[in-house]
């Protein structure tokens, strides 16, 4: 969970944004791991919520890449492709593919605004 591990974050402020994001954004956390995991029994992972946060913290952060409002590191196409393999697998159309970068991007978003209000 690297994103979640950078400076910028301390753990005691993140789970407690995560809790408050969690209790408005369920539905959506349970699509996204539906998205990540597939069937499996999410009570079996302990740090699924994590997991998806940090998957979507990571496309917030790709966002900027592909906006222009960061210069592309040398991994960026990787990084780019990597992410929309992971989210495109089993996709039938472009318009479910963009629901759910939609969906990690605004999870993403309102974690980082949480996260700042708690300061």
């Amino acid at each position: 969970m690297y994103m979640l591990n950078s400076s910028e974050y301390t753990e005691e402020k993140v789970h407690k944004a995560l809790e408050m994001l969690y209790i408005d954004r369920e539905n959506e956390f349970r699509e996204m791991s539906e998205m990540c995991f597939g069937g499996k029994n999410l009570n079996e992972m302990p740090n699924w919520k994590e997991f998806v946060l940090n998957f979507c913290l990571d496309i917030g952060d790709s966002f900027k890449t592909w906006t222009g409002q960061k210069q592309p590191s040398a991994t960026s196409p990787q990084k780019a492709l990597t992410i929309l393999r992971q989210i495109g697998n089993d996709m039938t159309s472009m318009n479910k593919l963009t629901h759910v970068l939609n969906i990690s991007y605004n999870l993403s978003m309102e974690f980082k605004e949480i996260y700042k209000r708690l300061s």
